[in-house]
């Protein structure tokens, strides 16, 4: 690993309890098999990863190309990152921002594997005293700053003629979202599932923005390593779309894996349920193939790049150029000569036509 990206690894892992320890998580490798791992954190739009592990959808797929393919155990979702970023882990699920703010613009060349899902009302503005966005005038906010939440509450603000300069954000940990939202009686937050479940229900809570307003802009993304194996990359895919084709069949086989992702995540199966249905899942190749190469994604990346530079992530960058993000038309958002986000759909499309294992 080179000194700069080292250096910014250690920046990232500031304050989330983790140290850099040299040769943690890198390949293993025995006589015969080559292991590679998979960092993630638990949300409504993940928690199929976890099922795929223990449905045994990564051995099967696995076997299939002479590799071993290891999900970690969950971590909280910065952390998870910033294990992807120090080039131990192989692929990790993230969102568009955060690929972009932190393995991207770190310096590691990551491909969008495949999308996992949107945010379709998972994220939300949540006030006690007000019922408008405009009415947030003059008021503090309290959010984990530099977050999804963050760039959510700027895209309510921009809809509605306003900036940050009209309010007070307030950086608050996620582990405090909730008792500091229920402690104020005038209090302001904004957050994601399952936080945002426990604080709409707070006594005089009302949601006054959320994803569904700006649908496909918050996008979960299995992202790897572009320099990652072939037979890594297939491998994957075709474990999380089968995994996907059993969650969303009719049958008892769903039913079972929905209530085992319910009970990984730590809650009841209606409240699972319910973030499902604020969640727009991508069931199968052939939906995530149309929205990655939609027109809407480089508009949706021109405004997470806009943001992301107007906020500092990009520590001493000059511009919001500085990275260059490639789409699937081969056209270069950015830096053509520093690209290192990569929308790829060509995997996706050998799971369409059943060619991923040929």
């Amino acid at each position: 690993m080179s000194d700069s990206r080292r250096d910014f690894l250690k920046k990232a892992l500031i304050g989330t309890g983790l140290t850099l320890v040299p040769g943690l998580f890198l390949t293993k490798v025995s006589a015969a098999v080559k292991t590679f791992s998979v960092a993630w954190s638990h949300y409504t739009g993940w928690e199929p990863l976890e099922y795929a592990r223990q449905a045994g959808m990564f051995e099967k797929w696995g076997k299939e190309f002479g590799i071993k393919i290891e999900l970690l155990d969950p971590i909280k979702y910065i952390p998870s990152i910033s294990l992807y970023t120090g080039e131990g882990v192989h692929a990790c699920v993230m969102t568009n921002m955060d690929a972009l703010a932190i393995p991207a613009f770190g310096g590691l060349d990551s491909t969008v594997l495949f999308p996992t899902s949107f945010s379709n009302g998972n994220d939300g503005i949540v006030a006690k005293d007000i019922g408008t966005v405009p009415q947030l005038k003059g008021r503090t906010v309290n959010l984990v700053q530099n977050s999804v939440s963050h760039y959510l509450l700027a895209r309510a603000l921009a809809m509605n003629n306003m900036s940050e300069r009209d309010i007070e954000v307030k950086n608050c940990d996620e582990d405090f979202i909730i008792s500091t939202f229920e402690g104020d009686p005038k209090g302001i937050t904004v957050t994601w599932n399952p936080l945002l479940m426990v604080v709409r229900n707070v006594k005089d809570a009302k949601v006054i923005f959320d994803s569904t307003q700006i649908p496909g802009e918050i996008i979960d993304m299995m992202v790897v390593q572009t320099g990652a194996p072939e037979e890594f990359k297939r491998a994957l895919t075709g474990a999380w779309y089968e995994t996907m084709t059993t969650m969303s069949g009719r049958g008892k086989s769903s039913t079972d894996a929905i209530a085992y992702m319910a009970k990984v995540a730590g809650g009841t199966l209606p409240e699972f349920q319910a973030q499902l249905r604020t969640t727009m899942m991508f069931y199968n190749a052939s939906a995530g193939v149309d929205f990655v190469m939609g027109r809407e994604i480089k508009q949706t990346m021109e405004y997470v790049r806009t943001f992301s530079f107007a906020q500092g992530l990009f520590e001493g960058a000059t511009s919001k150029d500085h990275v260059g993000i490639r789409f699937p038309d081969g056209s270069v958002m950015g830096n053509a000569k520093n690209v290192k986000l990569r929308f790829e759909p060509n995997y996706m499309q050998l799971a369409v036509i059943g060619k991923l294992k040929t």
